[in-house]
């Protein structure tokens, strides 16, 4: 498989999340690649999500290794779906996030059929992570024995020499007030659904503290976070709002639980405003000292002719999902910068490299059975 000109054919697809006309384009790409292969292909849909696409070698539900990731991106202009390649660099939009790394999942999957590993291997490939994942959760839902020992996740993009071991827990929260309409002019006749709102924003940021780029850097960013992704209320300047909402995303670490969150925001509720939890996850913690994790960060090391470093990150990938049921998750992947910005871009070596990193990983993991 061409590594390069499939990643750059991807980008082309304007895959933007909810974008289904693009995304099936992308989807019937994808499995005509795999024409005249043993490879069983299958797009999985549902009424309430994303189609996801599952590429096997074989029909079991205990695999040896996984391959995990997404091929939505966030809107951009268009231009940059349109790949540029200069000074070693590859700038488009899904460049990074995710869809070079993609490319690499399909090409382990080329690996593994070209060679006939004696391995259980699948790729799985949702369209709809910008936006929660729900396309994969009604995936995993729908194969509700589905398991992997191994996931090989490359949805942590930035930095080939660092290997993610943990990841924070995804918790979107909607505040909503209510109030009561009147004249801007007498609001002592009505009730501010955004007064009420901000009052209980400012509760919640005494405990959860503001951070940006324009403050120092914290020493240590291991602590739970949040910011106001969106908010609205009112519709003229000459009237009290008597509704208004704001958008919450809080990353916690794995020694917090929802119960606590919970318990917080229910100390800093202004009469008339309550919570509904939008979405929950779970925190994605590996064992740094775990064999095979270990194995593949010295076939990276090796191959990099570098050290590699255990990292901690906020953000989180669709491998919680299999992490709940038990697997290895080895979160890796190429080195870029940009990512959800106009100047993404991902270093075509480091694509490259975690392509061979895996590929030899997988042969271990082949040699072992």
């Amino acid at each position: 498989m061409d590594l390069l000109k499939v990643t750059q054919d991807l980008i082309r697809f304007r895959t933007e999340t909810g974008n289904l006309p693009e995304i099936d384009k992308a989807l019937n790409y994808i499995k005509d690649l795999f024409n005249g292969t043993k490879a069983k292909v299958t797009v999985f849909k549902s009424e309430n999500a994303s189609p996801v696409i599952f590429i096997r070698n074989n029909d079991v539900e205990n695999y040896d290794a996984v391959c995990l990731g997404h091929i939505d991106v966030v809107p951009a202009d268009d231009s940059l779906f349109v790949p540029v390649i200069k000074d070693g660099k590859m700038f488009g939009r899904g460049t990074l996030d995710m869809k070079s790394f993609a490319a690499v999942a399909l090409n382990s999957m080329f690996h593994v059929l070209e060679n006939n590993l004696p391995l259980n291997f699948a790729v799985i490939l949702s369209t709809d992570e910008e936006k929660g994942s729900a396309s994969t959760h009604a995936f995993m839902q729908a194969h509700p024995n589905l398991k992997s020992k191994i996931v090989l996740d490359n949805d942590v993009g930035g930095d080939i020499l660092k290997i993610v071991s943990k990841c924070k827990n995804p918790i979107f929260v909607k505040l909503i007030a209510q109030g009561k309409e009147a004249h801007g002019s007498t609001p002592w006749e009505g009730i501010d659904a955004n007064e009420k709102l901000m009052l209980t924003w400012q509760r919640i940021r005494k405990i959860y503290p503001y951070y940006s780029k324009e403050l120092p850097m914290p020493k240590d960013t291991w602590f739970d976070t949040v910011h106001c992704a969106k908010i609205e209320g009112g519709q003229v300047s000459n009237v009290i709002s008597n509704h208004a909402e704001a958008l919450l995303d809080f990353r916690l670490t794995e020694t917090s639980s929802v119960e606590e969150l919970k318990e917080n925001l229910d100390s800093c509720l202004e009469n008339g405003v309550h919570y509904k939890i939008v979405s929950e996850s779970t925190p994605v913690v590996m064992d740094e000292t775990n064999p095979y994790i270990l194995a593949y960060k010295a076939f990276a090391e090796d191959i990099l002719g570098k050290k590699i470093e255990f990292e901690h990150i906020g953000g989180a990938t669709d491998s919680r999902a299999f992490a709940l049921r038990g697997s290895i998750v080895i979160m890796h992947s190429g080195t870029g910068e940009g990512m959800h910005a106009k100047g993404e871009f991902v270093e075509i070596e480091s694509v490259q490299q975690i392509a061979e990193i895996q590929t030899k990983f997988l042969n271990k993991l082949a040699q072992e059975k």
